[in-house]
């Protein structure tokens, strides 16, 4: 015998269902009819496809159905990679391992090949020129900063590219990616570009840092026989130096005493003058006083004393 089982179904009449269905339109309509927008964001407000309105950061109310939000971040930097793609940055970053060869290698002045990684840091100035004057924005960036490196490095030497001019590579390219993005009227501001890596491509790389190895081991020995000659001259200009004011020191002695001698002859000169004979005399007794004092065992005679056998000392060696 089979066993009925009753179940109860609520009934609701129309008016509930209108009610219920009402509420819920209401409650999406307000829900739609208020919007939020960052600290960081401007809102460009489309009524009908136009641009209604440019709408700060906060709370805002629109149409619903009718108006449309485009939220675009204006503060925040982007930033696109060429020649490298960062796949985690963290405390050791991880890069992808894919091919960029073809956005990297570039021909420099020099004709050489160089493997040019860089970024171009950029945020949007303006909202509506991003949104409506340019379509796809982010491959004209691309496509523009490409261009302009080519440029930069094709004017440089591979030796320039890869030390001195890297600085001066970077502000160059986005002081000229400005300008031509400036032309489009995309609304970007372009902030920084910089050289991550300017590197001779991998199949010449060990013949290049070869070079590079020689050419730093010749600077060396240079700079060694560049400080040698600076010892060596600076050693023999001191000589010289030392040699000439010998010279000159040696010179004024002679000078001096020639002139002292002179000095002293003028004033013997002048006693002469005054009185010959007295002055005859005194130089001949001092000539004679100077002479005899250099001789030894002299004897003194008269010239007018006669039969004077004088005696002196002889001292004679024993012979045998």
């Amino acid at each position: 015998m089979e066993e009925k089982i009753n179940i109860n179904v609520p009934q609701f009449n129309n008016s509930n269902i209108f009610k219920i269905m009402g509420l819920a339109a209401f409650i999406f309509l307000v829900y739609n009819c208020f919007y939020t927008i960052d600290a960081s964001a401007n809102g460009v407000v489309l009524r009908f496809g136009k641009i209604s309105s440019i709408e700060e950061p906060g709370l805002h109310f629109k149409i619903p159905f009718i108006d449309i939000v485009r939220v675009v971040e204006i503060t925040q930097i982007k930033k696109e990679e060429f020649g490298f793609q960062t796949l985690e940055s963290d405390v050791k970053t991880k890069y992808s391992t894919d091919d960029f060869t073809d956005e990297s290698w570039m021909l420099t002045g020099d004709l050489r090949i160089a493997e040019v990684r860089w970024a171009v840091q950029y945020k949007i100035k303006d909202a509506t020129k991003y949104l409506f004057n340019v379509k796809n924005v982010e491959k004209i960036i691309r496509d523009e900063s490409e261009a302009t490196m080519q440029l930069m490095i094709g004017d440089r030497s591979f030796s320039e590219v890869l030390s001195e001019e890297r600085g001066a590579i970077g502000e160059e390219a986005r002081s000229t990616m400005q300008a031509n993005l400036d032309k489009y009227d995309c609304g970007i501001f372009i902030q920084l570009v910089q050289l991550q890596g300017v590197v001779p491509p991998g199949p010449v790389a060990d013949s290049f840092n070869e070079v590079n190895r020689a050419r730093q081991e010749k600077e060396a020995v240079i700079n060694q026989a560049t400080k040698k000659l600076k010892e060596i001259t600076l050693k023999a200009g001191g000589t010289a130096k030392r040699m000439v004011s010998e010279a000159e020191g040696y010179a004024i002695e002679r000078i001096n005493n020639a002139r002292g001698d002179v000095a002293q002859f003028d004033k013997v000169l002048k006693e002469y003058n005054k009185a010959p004979e007295i002055t005859r005399d005194r130089l001949y007794i001092e000539a004679m006083e100077d002479l005899f004092e250099r001789v030894k065992g002299k004897v003194i005679v008269d010239p007018d004393l006669e039969n004077f056998l004088p005696l002196m000392k002889i001292e004679l060696k024993d012979s045998k």
